[in-house]
């Protein structure tokens, strides 16, 4: 029986690794960055009053992605936001292999096109270490989520963390996986 592989995956294994050796000159395969995994969390400000809404960005994170996400708790006490050591404050999943490949897809081709005024993502998300920020404004722009059953309009943040040792090899590898950045004017 043949193994389901995802299409960028395939893609990746077939093009862009040697699209990349021939771009930075790698002598190795094990050289070429790759995508490792892909984290999308979403902070709730004010599940500080409303336990619930946790619940319903763990619920909303799920069903975007296919995969259980889990709430995220607070490290330390905050008066100013009457925030607990403890309390739960956000919700995140972690993507990998074929999900991970699954959900890039699904970003590309079908989500960020939706973004009302879409001109590409901003290139400056790159932390300095090869992994890029993105973050999304609405949740609304993933067709898994039923317009009629949000409480409310929230955004994510999506961390595609890679193996490149600089932010140069990274944007290449994204933009060759099929990431549409911004071009420089």
């Amino acid at each position: 029986m043949k193994k389901y592989t995802p299409r960028l995956e395939k893609e990746y294994k077939e093009r862009i690794i040697d699209a990349l050796m021939k771009e930075f000159g790698y002598k190795n395969v094990m050289q070429v960055p790759k995508l490792e995994k892909i984290v999308v969390s979403r902070g709730v400000g004010a599940a500080v009053s409303d336990k619930k809404l946790v619940d319903y960005a763990v619920e909303e994170l799920t069903i975007i992605t296919g995969q259980k996400a889990i709430p995220t708790i607070s490290k330390k006490d905050v008066a100013a936001f009457k925030l607990r050591k403890g309390m739960p404050i956000g919700a995140k999943v972690t993507l990998r292999k074929d999900k991970m490949y699954e959900f890039l897809d699904r970003l590309i081709t079908i989500a960020l096109p939706r973004v009302r005024d879409f001109q590409g993502i901003k290139p400056d998300g790159f932390d300095g270490r090869g992994n890029y920020n993105l973050g999304v404004t609405e949740q609304i722009i993933f067709p898994e989520i039923d317009f009629d059953k949000i409480n409310k309009i929230s955004g994510m943040d999506i961390t595609f963390v890679t193996s490149a040792k600089t932010d140069k090899e990274a944007k290449a590898l994204l933009a060759e996986l099929g990431l549409p950045f911004k071009k420089n004017k």
